[in-house]
């Protein structure tokens, strides 16, 4: 009963342990998330400079795998290429060696030292727990949660360490215990067990930190310990059980580039591991340091200083070489002949950026930005042919037109997912503005094809608009595209002051509409218009409000994001400001009217 006490001990410390650091990664991730794009975007065709940077993300999100993850979303996104991948790769193996690190402050030995008695982990652990609690109950200030996760990931991290410590304690001395560390002392095995039990947890860190509670236990409690001849191989082997995740995760719908990402992180740490195996082989053969240096305890300290070790000069050496890797990559990757994406701006939208929520929303913006100008185009387009009918450029309209439905339809899976994940009440809001955005810029995409109907009926019939409706449209159509042009920058720069402008345009926008209406109404009276294009400009106006409508619903939920009264009620909003109490909306709102009604009361 003991032994099976111990192993569900060993279990559910286990357990704690991955739970802490999966929270204390979240925490991080929150809290630096937009550092951590700003990071990653900014690597250039440096390699040294790449590697420094993989290092640094990986340090702070702790996780390796994370940071793969993430550089293939950026690849998908255009934001990175290959050779810069390659060399995070490289870098985040060294990121990776940091949590070891911070595993091995459970190895301090206070004494009577006050400062290393507070770093022991049995007094920061739960400091670290109760600062995290008041933080998340208590401090509703928005970094406050981020902060809270990352002391309540480290305290929970520290006491699962400890009972997986516990565990093995009457695990030790046991046959099948002295069996196990038999078998280790075989190189080839204790890769083979490290590459499995990596592959079979789905964390190097989480395999490193057992080995280092057994380590430290068993150094501990006497009799037979792991020597450093013992845990090298192991360290390696979990270095390479590390890329089959990464791999996996790597060639699921993901571009040639991202994949290839995956086979330089396997490339890369099996040539390590031989490298190391060879060289450590002949030093140990040669008993270069003496017998004592290759069976001293490897301590939690021992491990994870040869982990840190391993990946540092393993990325020395294979630095220079990260122009063959690339190569290597496309060799076992090979290009295939695919059809060209239209507008690939539009195919960045990747699940695998839901690891890092901050990025996930970021990208989504930049990705909606750019459905929003060629939804701006599109209608360019369509008001052209409205007036000048041109048959040859139909199917690139229609083309465009099916790249933002299927974006609209992607995008809405996209953000219902990311929903899941978001926990800042900031990103919240812009995520609820941007699933409001996309059908806008989807529908006034919808008008111009509507635009282009128009035009395909007036030239089946045959007929045109008269001279003064040419003169009349060309005027509106201005005013509507150059709000379209406002809404879509205004959104890209995520400007709320030139968000402003859009509303006075809006409202002169429907004043046109209300005169060309009623001035066509007359024409189609008196006879100077025929009821074919009579109904054609009347469609054509009902396209071009509606097109500016959608606008200002973009305008109102940019505003609404920081401003809880124009979120609770947008149309009080609108109401107040349409009641022409303020002085620089009824400027702005003047200066439209000068520059597009009176020309138009100027048609004769």
């Amino acid at each position: 009963m003991e032994i099976v006490s111990a192993i569900i001990q060993l279990l559910g410390g286990l357990a704690m342990f991955l739970y802490g650091i999966e929270v204390m990664g979240d925490g991080l991730k929150n809290s630096s998330g937009a550092a951590l794009k700003r990071v990653l975007e900014k690597v250039t065709g440096n390699v040294v400079l790449g590697v420094l940077t993989g290092a640094l993300v990986t340090a702070v999100i702790q996780s390796s795998t994370a940071t793969i993850v993430l550089t293939v979303a950026l690849i998908g996104a255009g934001v990175l290429n290959l050779k810069q991948a390659v060399s995070i790769v490289m870098g985040a193996n060294i990121g990776t060696t940091i949590t070891a690190q911070i595993i091995r402050l459970g190895s301090i030995n206070a004494g009577d030292n006050w400062v290393l008695w507070l770093f022991d982990t049995d007094t920061l652990a739960p400091i670290a727990l109760v600062i995290g609690i008041i933080l998340l109950m208590f401090i509703k200030k928005k970094m406050a949660k981020p902060i809270g996760d990352i002391c309540i990931g480290f305290g929970v991290l520290f006491i699962g360490l400890n009972l997986m410590t516990s565990g093995v304690e009457p695990l030790i001395g046991t046959s099948v215990f002295e069996s196990v560390l038999g078998f280790l002392s075989n190189p080839i095995i204790g890769i083979i067990f490290g590459l499995v039990l990596t592959v079979i947890v789905q964390s190097s860190s989480a395999t490193v930190g057992m080995l280092q509670a057994v380590a430290q236990t068993t150094a501990a409690a006497g009799g037979t310990v792991i020597t450093f001849a013992m845990a090298y191989p192991i360290i390696m082997g979990i270095n390479i059980g590390t890329c089959v995740t990464t791999a996996m995760v790597c060639s699921i719908g993901s571009s040639k580039d991202a994949k290839r990402t995956g086979v330089v992180h396997i490339v890369f740490n099996i040539i390590g591991t031989i490298l190391f195996m060879i060289v450590v082989s002949i030093l140990q053969a040669n008993n270069v340091w003496g017998e004592s240096f290759w069976q001293m305890t490897a301590d939690s300290g021992v491990i994870a200083n040869f982990q840190t070790l391993f990946n540092l000069i393993t990325a020395i050496v294979l630095v220079p070489f990260a122009g063959w890797l690339v190569k290597l990559s496309t060799l076992i990757v090979k290009d295939e002949k695919e059809k060209p994406q239209r507008h690939p701006e539009l195919h960045t939208l990747d699940e695998k950026l839901y690891i890092s929520p901050t990025m996930a929303v970021a990208e989504a913006t930049k990705s909606v930005a750019a459905m929003g100008a060629i939804a701006k185009a599109n209608f360019a387009k369509g008001c052209k042919q409205l007036v000048n009918y041109d048959e040859s450029l139909n199917a690139e309209i229609d083309a465009d037109e099916d790249c933002l439905d299927q974006f609209a339809d992607k995008s809405d899976r996209f953000l219902i997912g990311l929903s899941k994940v978001i926990e800042s009440d900031l990103e919240d809001r812009q995520l609820d503005m941007l699933m409001q955005t996309v059908p806008n810029f989807e529908r006034i995409g919808d008008y111009a094809t509507n635009m282009v109907e128009l035009g395909q009926r007036l030239a089946a019939e045959d007929t045109a608009f008269s001279e003064m409706a040419r003169k009349e449209l060309d005027i509106i159509c201005s005013a509507v595209n150059e709000i379209l042009d406002i809404t879509v920058a205004a959104f890209a720069n995520n400007d709320n002051h030139a968000a402003k402008a859009i509303e006075p345009l809006e409202e002169v926008i429907d004043d046109m509409v209300m005169i060309l209406r009623d001035r066509h109404t007359k024409r189609l009276k008196n006879g100077t218009c025929s009821v074919g294009t009579g109904l054609v400009f009347m469609e054509a106006l009902t396209y071009l409000e509606r097109a500016s409508d959608q606008c200002s619903s973009i305008a109102v939920m940019m505003m609404a994001r920081d401003n809880e009264a124009i979120l609770q009620n947008h149309y009080d909003y609108l109401r107040e400001i349409h009641a022409g109490n303020d002085a620089a909306y009824n400027a702005e709102k003047k200066r439209r009217r000068d520059q597009y009604i009176k020309p138009l009361k100027e048609i004769v």
